[in-house]
């Protein structure tokens, strides 16, 4: 895309965090901006502060974990600016502890989310998207996470894994058919975000019952690893670039990245058991 001024933006999880900071650098190149997120109270917030700049807001409460939502957050978004020109499938939720004393419901919550969320926001979008016919863009979240394989974040990989091979087999689908639309999948490391406060927005029906093992000293990294990330804008920065410039993979963190995704290819290549790492998204 190389034209922004009056094109509309939908972002998810665009209450806080990552998504707002987006939306705040949408805004700026005169978008039309439709927030969506499951914290009514945050969301309203966020669309006063983009309001205050002289943004064209739109909030929408939305659960992504429910198509209906997503559907209803589409109907809303043409109801008000007739078309959308980018999606950013952005919310997300993350649990810690091993893999084996995770619940299902820690399962639904977190794959309902991060995986379904994304999901239901290709199958309801895109095809929006195919039939205007004008250059559009869609961005996943997923993380570095999505690229690697951390301990005691065993849900959280699996949903963001799921995000990036989603989106790579979107964009050759998208290429085949020669449609004007592009995708990039966001994979940052630690960014200075309330990821690690999502139980704040977990569903009553989806309750935390688990008492699980969850080393302090681990803990206690991933909360200084957070303190220590990325500012969201900056990440909100390379969104933008990666869309205007029709990028794919946005690696905010790129040091890191390779070398972890280096040497988790060299596991894969070479036959190995994983080289254990210390988390670093």
């Amino acid at each position: 895309m190389q034209s922004f001024r009056d094109k509309v933006a939908v972002v998810t999880g665009g209450a806080s965090g990552i998504g707002f900071a987006m939306a705040e650098r949408f805004a700026k190149e005169g978008m039309k901006i439709v927030l969506a997120d499951v914290e009514p109270a945050a969301l309203e917030s966020a669309r006063v502060t983009l309001a205050a700049s002289g943004a064209d807001v739109l909030a929408v409460p939305t659960d992504v974990a429910r198509g209906e939502a997503v559907a209803g957050l589409a109907e809303r978004t043409l109801e008000r600016f007739g078309k959308v020109h980018v999606v950013c499938n952005n919310a997300g939720v993350s649990v810690g502890g091993p893999m084996w004393e995770h619940t299902e419901d820690d399962w639904r919550w977190v794959l309902g989310v991060n995986l379904w969320g994304v999901i239901h926001g290709i199958r309801t979008f895109v095809p929006i998207m195919l039939r205007q016919n004008e250059p559009a863009h869609v961005v996943n979240t997923a993380s570095l996470a999505g690229l690697t394989s951390n301990p005691f974040l065993g849900v959280y990989n699996v949903t963001k894994h799921g995000v990036v091979t989603l989106s790579e087999t979107l964009a050759q689908e998208l290429a085949f058919v020669g449609a004007p639309v592009k995708v990039s999948v966001l994979c940052p490391g630690f960014v200075r975000t309330k990821i690690a406060e999502s139980q704040r927005n977990r569903p009553a029906d989806l309750p935390d019952g688990a008492d699980r093992l969850r080393p302090e000293a681990f803990e206690q990294q991933i909360q200084a690893l957070i303190a220590a990330g990325m500012p969201p804008s900056a990440v909100g920065e390379l969104v933008f670039a990666a869309i205007r410039d029709e990028r794919f993979y946005i690696l905010p963190h790129p040091d890191i990245t390779t070398t972890r995704v280096r040497a988790r290819l060299q596991d894969i290549l070479e036959n190995r058991t994983p080289t254990p790492a210390a988390p670093q998204g």
